[in-house]
């Protein structure tokens, strides 16, 4: 990563984007909201401040999944791509598995256990907590 910054984007390649800054957190979320919203058993997260990411190519359409939450993806693959909360209005999460590299900002920890599916088993070791962190819950 050159000086920084990491890049990604969706499958198709039509929408891309720009980290500048480092992330403030990596996790796996396990809440039900992102499973549907990503039709997978968990959705592994990466957060940067807002002001440090940028669409740089295409733009992407936004789904409001909830009252406080805003996710993006593309319009042509349906891709998503990130997630912003009103709770957090200085931060932007981004999948990790959109990223260019994500093997730059592996998860440190699992949230939102309270949601999980009975046969998702990751065995990785990383923390655990049934909601957020103990900061975030």
């Amino acid at each position: 990563m050159a000086g920084g910054a990491i890049e990604g984007g969706c499958l198709c390649g039509g929408v891309r984007f720009r980290a500048a800054g480092p992330p403030s957190s990596s996790m796996i979320c396990h809440c039900r909201s992102c499973r549907r919203a990503a039709s997978a058993p968990a959705v592994p997260w990466v957060t940067f401040a807002k002001a440090d990411f940028a669409f740089t190519a295409g733009a992407p359409r936004y789904f409001a999944s909830s009252a406080p939450v805003r996710r993006s993806f593309c319009p042509v693959c349906g891709a998503p791509l990130t997630y912003e909360h009103t709770e957090r209005p200085g931060e932007v999460d981004v999948t990790t598995a959109a990223l260019d590299d994500p093997e730059a900002y592996p998860p440190a920890y699992h949230a939102w256990l309270e949601d999980d599916l009975a046969w998702v088993r990751f065995g990785d070791g990383l923390p655990a907590y049934q909601r957020g962190r103990p900061t975030e819950s």
